[in-house]
């Protein structure tokens, strides 16, 4: 472990010493409330307006039980061009030339991580939701600690996130004798050229995004921060990205760390690129409601409705009505919808509103399963398309918190998604039967779960 990590503890969990905590989270909600109404007030008052606005519409559309679904699809089916060229009309971001590669658990996404640092010659920049603070993350900030010795390395984590991650136990124990250091970009700037910044977090608000990147010419992005949840207790996705689509991630890393840096609102932004379309490549889409950005469920609404044969859904947090209205409207036209959702969440509220949104599902038609154990993934096949990242089925990913997602229809790879992930998790998971979702709690949960 790195200079701060190692001390002697009792026998409980070890989390951060709780008066330290309280005193981080105390000190985020100050720069949540005042540091960022003074560096970043444009930001802080579009997102004011448009978290009003869809908190708002989300307790009108969620208790008027009407489908929105229209009568005929509205394209050809996901995975064609005519599909692909009704996004483009429809203002989502061009496809790009790149690739992707499934990285499948904590076990292969941070093998891939150490290869990839050990190859990097020029640059590493990390963007997480939470870089934690328990002997995993140590390590790899002691590492990254290490290379920016000889390479320029930059962390962006998102300030509330990380400090509420901070005062959580892992549910498995580190090494005796550790003890986590109480705040960790301390521990990863002092005595170190690592450059590290904080994504602030008006009105609440938070930034999800996992972007990894190295030498601006491979790119890692999907659902896992770090820390130890994600490297061996939950299942979870990343994929490794490459081609020219890279140079459009690097772009959103260096827009977002230089909003992050002194000048917020005022900062200089990265030159506008004007990538080139290859429609058989990927999409980078976002949510990003300070910039009217919510291309991810634009597109996954668009591909559940124009769905023709399947709709496979992942998802640790599903309480998107639009999202959910949209499959049951599927299974009801005979489309294949299956979902996948934890039999053992990390929220109780959504552990109950699942129950409500499962029984709608199965009364349509779907099938739905329960994962054993956490399942933190977020990955959707609708026909031949697919969209994996960091966006979960729920208000915060789809209306309210930043987002990265990538959209794909090469055949290859929805089909290793379908194999490596959906078919082998169907297998591992219960069925869910109409019976056994009967629950009084359950639509007050979702009600709830709705603003979540």
């Amino acid at each position: 472990m790195g200079r701060n990590a190692v001390r002697a503890y009792g026998q409980e969990k070890q989390v951060a010493d709780p008066l330290a905590g309280a005193g981080g989270l105390a000190m985020t909600a100050l720069r949540a409330t005042a540091l960022a109404a003074v560096k970043h007030p444009v930001t802080t008052a579009k997102t004011g307006l448009a978290l009003a606005w869809h908190r708002s519409r989300t307790v009108v559309v969620g208790n008027v039980p009407i489908s929105m679904e229209p009568a005929e699809p509205p394209c050809g089916p996901p995975g064609g061009m005519d599909f692909e060229r009704f996004l483009d009309r429809e203002g989502l971001p061009p496809a790009q030339r790149g690739s992707v590669r499934l990285l499948l658990d904590g076990a292969e996404f941070f093998a891939r991580f150490d290869r990839l640092l050990d190859r990097s010659r020029r640059s590493v920049d990390v963007q997480v939701y939470i870089f934690d603070n328990d002997d995993i993350a140590c390590r790899y900030a002691d590492r990254l600690r290490e290379m920016a010795a000889t390479r320029s390395v930059r962390v962006l984590f998102d300030d509330l996130g990380t400090s509420w991650a901070s005062i959580a136990a892992p549910e498995t124990r580190c090494p005796e004798g550790f003890v986590p250091p109480a705040n960790i970009r301390s521990y990863l700037v002092d005595d170190s050229e690592i450059r590290a910044r904080r994504t602030l977090n008006p009105w609440l608000a938070g930034d999800h995004t996992k972007l990894l990147l190295f030498d601006r010419e491979v790119a890692l992005l999907g659902g896992m921060n770090i820390g130890r949840e994600y490297f061996s207790e939950w299942h979870d996705l990343m994929v490794e990205v490459r081609g020219p689509v890279v140079a459009t991630l690097q772009r959103e890393f260096d827009e977002s760390w230089a909003t992050a840096g002194p000048f917020g609102d005022f900062a200089s932004r990265p030159a506008e690129l004007s990538p080139g379309h290859d429609p058989a490549g990927l999409r980078v889409l976002r949510t990003d409601p300070a910039e009217g950005r919510f291309e991810v469920l634009r597109a996954v609404v668009a591909a559940v409705r124009a769905s023709r044969k399947r709709v496979w859904i992942e998802s640790p947090y599903l309480a998107s009505d639009d999202v959910v209205r949209a499959a049951a409207a599927a299974a009801r036209r005979g489309v294949d919808v299956r979902v996948v959702v934890p039999g053992k969440n990390d929220s109780q509220i959504m552990n109950a509103n699942h129950v409500a949104t499962a029984r709608e599902l199965v009364d349509a038609g779907a099938m739905v399963y329960s994962y054993p154990g956490m399942t933190h993934l977020k990955a959707i096949i609708c026909d031949g398309w697919a969209t994996v990242g960091s966006a979960n089925l729920d208000m915060l990913s789809m209306r309210i918190n930043r987002e990265l997602n990538v959209a794909f229809t090469d055949p290859q790879s929805v089909r290793a998604l379908e194999r490596r992930v959906f078919l082998i998790d169907f297998g591992k998971s219960r069925r869910l039967r109409a019976e056994e979702l009967g629950s009084l709690v359950a639509p007050f949960a979702e009600s709830i779960a709705d603003q979540l």
